[in-house]
């Protein structure tokens, strides 16, 4: 299977284990703040591991039924922490897409749709996680990689 042709989004990216979560959601919903919660919670034992993929913008393709995500040139290695501005950090280069968290999302709920449990993005389709606007995104990424859903 060739690849797509790769594409810029408005979206951050963090790998976690084996694989990245991409997080989306309108200016100021938190992406940049959900990408530092989950590298502190590394740093602090609660993940095996993370590095920041990408900040703001994420280039994303398709490739052998996978979705690699990168950082903007522009902006590799660079995250905004509020308060103290735009920070270096260590990053990776490229990585394996393995969950879409959706800040503010207008579909998140107390008992989400099965619909909403899923995304497509460039015609790769991914677990999904809807966070409410107002709602802390870090226990719920939390949760979602350290349980699985009753019944399974």
């Amino acid at each position: 299977m060739m690849a797509a042709k790769e594409s810029t989004i408005h979206a951050s990216a963090v790998l976690i284990g084996a694989k990245a979560a991409l997080i989306r959601g309108p200016a100021g919903s938190g992406k940049s703040r959900l990408v530092w919660d989950l590298l502190t919670a590394a740093s602090q034992g609660g993940l095996p591991f993370s590095r920041l993929v990408a900040d703001d913008r994420a280039c994303v393709e398709s490739h052998s039924g996978q979705l690699l995500v990168r950082p903007a040139q522009a902006l590799a290695g660079l995250i905004e922490v509020h308060g103290l501005g735009i920070r270096r950090i260590e990053f990776e280069a490229v990585a394996v897409v393995g969950l879409i968290v959706d800040l503010a999302a207008a579909d998140a709920g107390r008992y989400p749709e099965p619909k909403a449990a899923s995304a497509s993005i460039a015609g790769v389709a991914l677990p999904r996680l809807a966070v409410a606007a107002g709602m802390s995104a870090l226990p719920m990424v939390l949760a979602r990689l350290r349980s699985s859903p009753a019944g399974d």
